[in-house]
């Protein structure tokens, strides 16, 4: 894998990961005692969307000659 690549890569997977803390918070399932974002259900939409981009970053990286 090409360090751009790598980068690509690494990217994606850290928004994916950022966006599936966001649907936990959002569904409450990851519970911060002092967080907004707390059962609000606008954050798991947005988890959700970034979910959908890291792994679109991901998939373009690997697939990417």
């Amino acid at each position: 894998m090409r360090p751009m690549q790598r980068a690509g890569f690494v990217i994606g997977v850290t928004i994916a990961l950022v966006g599936a803390v966001w649907i936990l918070q959002g569904l409450s399932v990851a519970v911060a005692p002092t967080s907004f974002m707390t059962g609000d259900r606008q954050w798991t939409l947005h988890g959700i969307i970034a979910v959908a981009v890291g792994l679109t970053i991901v998939r373009w990286s690997v697939r990417r000659n």
